[in-house]
């Protein structure tokens, strides 16, 4: 047993391609994920139509641009230049004060503001229509708060548990460590039995006194050792470079992702005992888990807005509970009475597929 198991380490050290995907790739895309793909709005380009130009509508130009948001990429002259400006793609928002705007507020305490948004991004086009509509409701009730406009006024006070800053990193990185676990995992054991076969080796392992469950159990040992260096490699990469925080216990955090690994780990195992060449395991493994992965883990859509159906299916994802545990561990500290349930779950999938594995092991060759 022991001699296989460093088969498979010499086997997986002389593959260089192996080991590119296996710590090369994770890398490269925590760092993708943490940096290039966000939720937050910085320096989006904006064009203002002011036609009234007086004290009012510039202080509130300059509320507007005093925070990150927004970057002042133009005043416009007329309404004529609105729909050129959005068509060069660059401006995301037109604000138009209209004419009059600080006599009609201060007379009828009613003033206009239209704003024009390019939502071919709608989310991006929510997001900013939010933030100017805030800043400026801020501006107009602080502003006519001190001048006594308004005899009453209610105060809203919110609290951010868990990501206060509202970094949008504090929701990638998870979802980023589950499926990179899931996918290189399944995918680096899936093609390890059908390259046996490919190379005319797997005789060697048939007339072996191996078990099934042997040789599954010696597959799995090598990349269980390197799935948990890379495991370690993401975290430190997440702390250091984005500052994510480990507010739950370390060694339960460990624990945790250990047995997602295996699960990983022995599905890929299956995959590779049905599959005939090493290009359908690497199929297999990335078109059947990648998509379901990512869109049915609630990793960056919730699942709660999902059709009936949807949620339902994302009950098969061992993805969706991994998820539900490392973010209770890592941004809530919880303990692992708030998630027993979740790894229950997880453990009962690694013994279905390590029973399946050795069901759908071959001992002849075809």
């Amino acid at each position: 047993m022991w001699a296989f198991i460093k088969k498979e380490f010499f086997h997986i050290f002389r593959d260089y391609r192996t080991m590119l995907i296996l710590f090369g790739m994770p890398v490269v895309q925590v760092l993708l994920f943490g940096f290039a793909i966000t939720n937050d709005i910085n320096n989006a380009h904006i064009a203002i139509l002011d036609h009234s130009k007086d004290m009012v509508t510039r202080e509130i130009t300059r509320k507007l641009l005093s925070s990150h948001y927004f970057l002042l990429d133009r005043y416009l002259k007329s309404n004529d230049d609105i729909e050129n400006a959005f068509k060069e793609g660059k401006i995301k928002e037109v604000i138009i004060f209209e004419s009059d705007f600080a006599k009609k507020l201060k007379k009828e305490n009613l003033a206009n503001i239209q704003l024009i948004l390019d939502a071919s991004e709608p989310n991006t086009a929510n997001i900013l229509n939010a933030y100017t509509s805030g800043i400026i409701n801020n501006y107009i009730l602080t502003q006519m708060s001190q001048e006594n406009a308004i005899p009453v006024s209610i105060g809203v006070e919110s609290k951010m548990l868990y990501n206060p800053e509202l970094e949008s990193v504090f929701m990638f990185v998870p979802g980023v460590i589950t499926v990179l676990l899931m996918l290189v995992s399944a995918m680096m054991t899936s093609i390890s039995i059908t390259r046996e076969k490919e190379l005319g080796t797997m005789e060697a392992l048939l007339v072996s006194p191996l078990k099934p469950l042997q040789i599954i159990i010696g597959k799995v040992t090598p990349y269980v050792v390197l799935s948990f260096i890379n495991l370690i490699t993401i975290l430190v990469l997440s702390f250091f470079v984005f500052q994510m925080p480990v507010k739950g216990s370390i060694a339960l955090l460990l624990a945790e992702s250990l047995l997602f690994i295996i699960m990983a780990l022995v599905l890929g195992i299956l995959i590779s005992t049905v599959s005939h060449s090493q290009q359908e395991a690497m199929l297999l493994s990335m078109f059947a888990l990648m998509l379901p992965t990512i869109l049915l883990s609630g990793f960056i859509f919730p699942i709660e807005n999902m059709p009936v159906i949807l949620q339902y299916l994302s009950h098969l994802m061992p993805s969706k509970w991994f998820i539900i545990i490392i973010k209770n561990i890592m941004l809530k500290g919880v303990g692992f009475s708030y998630f027993w349930m979740e790894t229950l779950i997880i453990f009962g999938m690694t013994l279905f597929f390590i029973g399946m594995s050795v069901k759908k092991f071959k001992i002849r060759l075809e």
